[in-house]
């Protein structure tokens, strides 16, 4: 090739090009100089599959995950010696492989559920927990009998009231009650409770008559009373009940709840004022519990074993230690019925111990990327709910804050400033889980730094010390000795958090943040806290813009429950008036969250309200809303005029007649066919969201039922 050949393929840039391809050389130098925190991704990446696939309103084809899987190894073996290729395969990988790890988890949990409410039915089965309640007990049953039906749930979950016999998992009950599928969405968007217990295997909820009766287990299954499960939640509820009987009322409550987990008996207004605080996360065994009893744990024994000299300078006490905190976390992780906080902290926890006994260091954040990718693989759909969401957020940006000022505490005397690492802990962890808060419970306690520089130090050196005795204690039966101190520093918890809890302003009510929104301060969080060169500030853009996004949300005009019963309008205000107080009350709860909304206001009977919106009779009401007229009609007999002057008709039962005037009709078979409806109204749009919409055609949605279907496919 000529000079002049080579000259001419290898012009320079016009500036305009160079300008264009700026932002992308800075994206990659920046990249590389950050090559070793690439790991820290992988997580992020499958966490965004798993997202997703619960976003998709149909259940994907099986071969789309491994279709991608396979495009991301052809990308890498055709440009593996470009980096931007190789990069890109490695996300998409990620990616796929969090799609492939949700489907196969909704393939391995499919059991059938209850399509309708059926009962009074007499039900029989074996019982694997039972939940104390405020006002009486939950038990949890499997291997079912449901009346005739051929294919019964695979476990259903039950209420009992009143004076029961004894119960404890492995017994067989008999009982009648009334059964219905899991709840669906009170309203679009709102928490799935039918999802939540699909992936629990709870294929219906319900109530008793009358008590349930102890019966002798069918012959085939008298050998299965001893299963290692069923052993496990029998000695969860001896606990239990061994605590109950040493620290009566909310005490004893959260003594159990403390120590195993179960949080069902602690009275609403305890729990609350722990919310109200900012103190409901201690109620959940998470990080603080596992570490302080490995903590307890290693250094109590390694205490205990340095006054041995001949132990102390001829074993490695210290590693004995570790093996020891880490058995005991292990079966602390098993007494809490391992919840997702729990499994995350106990393999972060668990990794420590063990680089303890092999004489090596542990790189925190990197146990927190391996702990989010074993929860991740392992039960994608722990992704959306609040648990993983504000255990992880809380944790990484701990991690990261103390990454970022790990010279400067290094330069001081760490005793001289424990008030202010509290202050700073607690602040930081508020802060990273104020958006899964607002997301998931639309409420913030704006004194939490403070109730919590009381009651976390209370908590972790006066509490779940003498937790972990009583434990030890309670094979000699001497476990009273411990919980009396313990129930003590519960007592000082609770008066802590009913005191800050009646501060003027101690609670915020803000109106939910649309998943957007969420998804937007998620990855800007990471973006801050996963990177550590000055780019990283880049993340603060995306949580401003997720932020931003709650403003942006507006109320719907109008709300209407599955059932009808309920209904709903905005006034000028902004605020929802309730068609009754009475009925759907927790649906009315659910819609008054979401809207940030303390109080619920009801629209009359009869006569005018919603600043004048809204006309009411004896046969339904009339709302009018940027030109737009809606009938709110409460029977059959208010349809006559309504079909003629509105172009919107609500109605609580079928519309068997023509509305000419009506552009939209929502009558009660829309109500049965897709649950709730939410409509929002503009001068020249009227857009309408239901359940079934929003929730689309996948496994766990219980579709309705058509007449003459068989009890036996539920």
């Amino acid at each position: 090739m000529s000079v002049r050949d080579d000259a001419a393929t290898t012009p320079t840039d016009p500036p305009r090009i160079r300008s264009w391809r700026r932002p992308f050389e800075w994206l990659s130098r920046s990249l590389t100089a950050e090559r070793e925190r690439w790991p820290l991704w992988v997580p992020v990446g499958v966490g965004v599959g798993v997202a997703a696939y619960f976003a998709l309103p149909i259940e994907p084809p099986p071969s789309v995950a491994a279709a991608a899987l396979g495009g991301a190894a052809t990308l890498a073996a055709v440009g593996r010696r470009a980096q931007s290729a190789v990069v890109a395969a490695c996300a998409v990988a990620t990616v796929a492989l969090g799609l492939g790890a949700a489907q196969l988890r909704t393939a391995l949990v499919a059991a059938p559920m209850l399509g309708r409410e059926i009962g009074p039915v007499t039900v029989s089965g074996r019982v694997v927990e039972v939940q104390p309640l405020p006002d009486g007990r939950r038990l949890l049953l499997d291997r079912l009998r449901v009346g005739d039906l051929g294919r019964p749930p695979q476990r259903v979950r039950i209420r009992l009231i009143g004076i029961e016999p004894v119960l404890r998992p492995g017994d067989w009950v008999e009982l009648r009650a009334e059964l219905m599928p899991p709840s669906a969405p009170a309203a679009p968007g709102a928490f799935d409770f039918q999802r939540h217990a699909y992936f629990q295997g709870i294929g219906a909820v319900g109530f008793a008559f009358g008590a349930a009766r102890a019966v002798a287990p069918p012959a085939a299954e008298a050998t299965d009373r001893w299963r290692w499960s069923l052993g496990l939640a029998a000695l969860r509820q001896a606990i239990a009940d061994r605590v109950r009987a040493a620290l009566a009322g909310a005490v004893g409550a959260i003594a159990v709840a403390l120590m195993i987990g179960d949080q069902g008996a602690i009275p609403e207004d305890v729990l609350q004022a722990m919310r109200d605080s900012g103190l409901a996360h201690l109620l959940s065994i998470s990080g603080l519990h596992i570490g302080l009893v490995a903590g307890i744990l290693f250094f109590g024994l390694r205490g205990a074993l340095a006054l041995v000299p001949s132990l102390a300078l001829a074993r490695p006490i210290k590693k004995w230690a570790a093996a020891a905190a880490l058995f005991g976390t292990f079966f602390y992780l098993l007494l809490s019925g391992a919840p997702v906080p729990t499994q995350r902290a106990f393999l972060m926890t668990g990794l420590i111990l063990v680089a303890v006994m092999l004489d090596r260091s542990a790189i925190s954040m990197r146990l927190v990327a391996w702990a989010a990718l074993v929860v991740l693989l392992l039960r994608p759909e722990a992704l959306i709910g609040p648990s993983f969401q504000m255990s992880f957020a809380a944790v990484v940006a701990l991690i990261a804050a103390y990454e970022a000022t790990r010279a400067m505490r290094l330069a001081r005397r760490a005793e001289a400033h424990y008030v202010g690492d509290v202050a700073a802990t607690s602040l930081i962890a508020a802060s990273a889980t104020a958006p899964y808060v607002i997301f998931h419970f639309n409420r913030m306690a704006d004194y939490g730094v403070a109730a919590n520089m009381l009651a976390v130090p209370l908590t972790g050196f006066w509490i779940m010390p003498w937790a972990v005795v009583a434990l030890l204690l309670m094979p000699f039966g001497l476990e009273a000795a411990a919980l009396a101190p313990m129930g003590w520093g519960i007592e000082g918890v609770i008066g802590i958090a009913r005191a800050v809890a009646a501060w003027p302003g101690a609670v915020q009510l803000v109106p939910a943040m649309p998943v957007a929104g969420l998804a937007l301060v998620t990855l800007g969080g990471l973006w801050l806290c996963l990177w550590q060169r000055s780019w990283r500030l880049l993340g603060l853009a995306g949580i401003v813009a997720g932020f931003a996004t709650i403003a942006l949300t507006r109320a719907p005009d109008v709300l209407v429950s599955e059932d009808g019963r309920l209904l709903a309008v905005g006034d000028p205000a902004g605020a929802l008036l309730l068609s009754s107080r009475r009925v759907a009350r927790f649906d009315a709860e659910i819609w008054l969250r979401q809207v940030g909304q303390a109080e619920p206001q009801t629209w009359p009977r009869e006569g005018y309200g919603a600043g004048g919106r809204l006309a009411c009779d004896s046969l339904g009401c009339i709302y009018r809303v940027d030109g737009h007229v809606v009938a709110l009609a409460r029977g059959p007999a208010a349809l006559a005029e309504d079909c003629r002057i509105a172009d919107i008709v609500v109605s609580t039962e079928p519309v068997r007649r023509a509305c000419p005037s009506a552009s939209l009709v929502i009558d009660r078979f829309d109500l049965w066919r897709d649950g709730g409806h939410a409509l929002w109204i503009d001068a020249d749009d009227v857009r309408v969201r239901s359940v079934r919409q929003t929730r689309g055609a996948r496994p766990w949605v219980v579709a309705p039922r058509r007449s003459g279907a068989s009890d036996d496919s539920p």
